[in-house]
């Protein structure tokens, strides 16, 4: 039934989130359903068993900007997925507003930034970054191996675009992979995201 919708839709990206769901701490993290940018199904749901990262993206924001062109983000992305864990950077810029990519101007845009996430998710209707709650980039998650989210808010705790405070920064998302990878606590498991505001359709 999926794969029809998805041919009625002339195989734009959809999403399909699930109603009344809002993501928080120590609850189920809404399920999801959406096209990867290379026209993949993803569903939250196909990862259940393994470690979780959602990444809200937007590659214009300069804020996401210090964390891509500092290779932070992508050196983060290769380390843990290299030990098993499931990285999905998601796009909830509607089409027309910043941040929002297709096609091959998406697949060149992916390759400049040197991601290295398992995949890229295009969430053109905002339906899934509403149920997450997300309002702006980068917002991070971390899903346990049983669907439960362990970590919400920003990436660290220096909200600027300059690239010389990442030395600096703790950087929640790390501590807490590294925690749960060794069988240990979450030291933080909330904090204030920061970044651009997200760019959902009017």
């Amino acid at each position: 039934m999926l794969a029809r919708a998805i041919m009625a839709f002339g195989m734009f990206p959809i999403s399909l989130g699930i109603a009344g769901e809002t993501a928080a701490v120590d609850k189920p993290a809404p399920a999801f359903t959406l096209v990867d940018a290379h026209g993949k199904i993803r569903s939250l749901s196909h990862y259940r068993g393994k470690f979780v990262v959602l990444e809200w993206v937007n590659f214009d924001c300069p804020f996401v900007h210090k964390h891509y062109s500092s290779g932070n983000m992508p050196s983060l992305q290769a380390a843990y997925t290299s030990k098993g864990v499931v990285w999905l950077s998601i796009c909830s810029s509607a089409p027309g507003k910043q941040g929002y990519f297709e096609g091959q101007e998406l697949s060149d845009r992916i390759a400049r930034e040197k991601a290295a996430s398992t995949a890229y998710l295009i969430d053109k209707d905002g339906a899934v970054g509403k149920s997450y709650g997300a309002k702006s980039t980068p917002t991070m998650f971390v899903i346990n191996p049983e669907g439960v989210v362990i970590y919400a808010g920003g990436i660290d705790d220096i909200p600027t675009t300059s690239v010389g405070d990442l030395s600096r920064a703790r950087n929640f998302v790390r501590e807490c992979l590294d925690a749960v990878l060794a069988g240990k606590e979450v030291r933080t498991r909330t904090s204030r995201a920061y970044g651009c505001s997200v760019k959902y359709m009017d």
